[in-house]
């Protein structure tokens, strides 16, 4: 392979599929194992190589790696999430906390705009490596939808500060309530000396129906109700509350309604239960706290009096996507039903609010309003401008978040310091898993998945806390030892000389060398005749099976010179 530009770093038989699934492509096998044997330190450190916020994501992440864990083929996979939450947890409660050092003393310049979880993960990386980082945010706290956006009962705003401390550590600095594109400009930046510019404004504002009557009062997109709720303002909630849409953020909505003073909460949705893009278990706590979920509706229009919305009719919904897999709904506007309400809150999908901020630059801005980004180096039209997270991919996750802003990171440090090149020598993070129908399991722990203490619904419905429980450390030793550490390899003992040097390569002893043979090893004088003995024998042995080879595809051939082939005959031989 071209190594310049296109490194590679998995093993040709694969890695572990819970780190490959990860979009963060985090060491989870290795931080598994750290736990495992109560080096949670360790374990913390090897995670924030990736992701700077396990405590954050410990609540909140759709747990892909979970999805591929080869546990799950023989019964449940192991509860990754809950052993990262825990790790995090440990460090959340030390005097002195794990603040990584500074790996370099660079000092120039760099604006992140945005502070949700993609500015502040590109503000973290860019930190160690000695920058001096601002980050400007619009709204009055950071975090960005990790704060106004997911309700506290899923993520307390105590956990996300308590990771935001450490970006201010390590001096990062925060100008909240900071507009750029209106309170001040790129331009402007750009005199005062700031070298690049991260631009992670994410989608922080909700989408309309197009529907006749939208515009009445009492209509609110559910993200402008969830900002509301989490800054502390009023709700004004109160009798039958519909919800409109069918995905998470849909389900945190519903959720907040019951909380925030509604009588009862609907949700309507255009997908069948099973096409939901809501997880499972987010609408099987739904449906605990009371709120009705009703399938394949779509709104045709909003009833109104007086200016105020007192109704929706719905429309069935007989198809959802056409034979591509594309969003293209169908309805049966015949079969209609009214529903009354007090208050609908809109959660169909999210966009991008820019206000000024590409005004007057090569900012290119799509269709769907996302920026223009090269999808590698996420460079946009503005040299020294990079973009990541929502305001590039659109609404995802916010671990797929936090990997753009390491991404972006390196992205900054190698264009501003002199020579380098954005491309080469680069990481592609191209992982691909093992082959898990070929694998021998062998002796495994026969434990179940361990499970945190249950959640009461009918007291979490009536507060904003988080209530649901955490590993204990016996928990999570006992839920270690499920892990079936498939992310090991092991090289070929007849292609390692053994020296070691290997294994003081990484800090957390990773690799070990085991000794398959006592064997006293031949003086140096007398390697060189040893050797070549051997490869006297490998050649000739070599030379024997490929004229074999030859014959047998051509008969008619009694030989073939050997020259010609011999350096592809070696190489296919030797294991590389």
């Amino acid at each position: 392979p071209d190594y310049r530009n296109d490194r590679e770093d998995v093993a040709e038989s694969g890695t572990s599929p819970c780190k490959t699934e990860c979009p963060a492509h985090i060491g989870i096998q290795g931080y598994i194992k750290l736990a495992a044997q109560g080096k949670y330190r360790d374990a913390l450190e090897l995670i924030k190589r990736e992701n700077p916020f396990p405590a954050v994501c410990g609540r909140i992440c759709p747990r892909k790696c979970e999805s591929a864990c080869t546990r799950g083929d023989v019964d449940d996979p192991v509860a990754i999430d809950e052993i990262k939450k825990f790790i995090a947890e440990q460090d959340m409660k030390q005097e002195h906390r794990f603040v990584p050092e500074l790996r370099h003393h660079y000092g120039k310049k760099i604006a992140v705009i945005g502070a949700g979880p993609a500015g502040l993960s590109c503000a973290y990386f860019l930190a160690i490596d000695g920058y001096r980082v601002t980050v400007f945010e619009k709204q009055p706290v950071p975090g960005g939808m990790l704060t106004l956006g997911i309700p506290s009962f899923r993520l307390e705003k105590d956990v996300v500060h308590s990771e935001i401390d450490i970006l201010e550590e390590l001096g990062v600095t925060f100008r909240m309530e900071t507009e750029v594109g209106k309170d001040i400009s790129l331009e402007e930046l750009r005199s005062q000396g700031y070298e690049a510019f991260y631009l992670a404004i994410g989608a922080q504002t909700g989408r309309s129906l197009g529907v006749e009557g939208e515009e009445a009062q009492g209509i609110v997109s559910g993200i402008a109700f969830l900002r509301n709720v989490n800054l502390g303002r009023p709700s004004g909630l109160k009798g039958r509350t519909l919800v409109i849409g069918g995905g998470n953020v849909a389900v945190d909505v519903a959720r907040t309604a019951v909380r925030a003073g509604a009588d009862t909460v609907d949700m309507f949705c255009l997908e069948s239960q099973e096409e939901m893009p809501a997880l499972e278990e987010e609408t099987e706590e739904a449906a605990a706290e009371g709120i009705t979920i009703h399938n394949s509706w779509g709104p045709k229009r909003m009833i109104t009096e007086n200016g105020r919305v007192t109704g929706v009719e719905f429309m069935k919904c007989v198809s959802v996507f056409d034979e591509a897999h594309r969003f293209r709904p169908k309805y049966d506007e015949n079969d209609t039903i009214l529903v009354n309400a007090d208050h609908v809150l809109l959660s169909i999908g999210q966009s991008m609010d820019w206000g000024n901020l590409a005004k007057g630059s090569q900012l290119a801005i799509n269709r769907n309003g996302t920026v223009k980004a090269d999808p590698f180096t996420w460079q946009t039209g503005e040299p020294d401008v990079f973009a990541g997270g929502d305001v590039v991919t659109g609404p995802k996750f916010a671990i797929d978040a936090i990997a753009a802003g390491k991404e972006g990171a390196i992205s900054i440090h190698r264009f501003v310091q002199p020579g380098q090149s954005l491309t080469i020598g680069r990481d592609r993070k191209r992982y691909h898993a093992l082959d898990k129908d070929n694998i021998e399991l062998g002796d495994y722990d026969s434990t179940r998945r361990h499970k945190p203490a249950s959640v009461d619904h009918s007291k979490s419905r009536t507060t904003f806390r988080d209530l649901r429980g955490a590993f204990t450390e016996e928990q999570v030793k006992r839920e270690t030892e499920r892990c079936l550490g498939c992310g090991a390899t092991v090289v070929d003992e007849y292609m390692c000389v053994g020296c070691g040097i290997c294994t003081t390569k990484c800090k957390f002893d990773a690799v070990s060398l085991v000794k398959r043979y006592d064997a006293a090893g031949q003086p140096f004088e007398k390697l060189l005749p040893t050797l070549a003995s051997g490869m006297v024998k490998r050649g000739a042995r070599i030379a024997v099976k490929s004229a074999k080879n030859v014959i047998r595809r051509d008969p008619k051939r009694e030989s073939r010179p050997m020259t010609a082939n011999r350096k592809d005959t070696f190489r296919g031989n030797t294991g590389a």
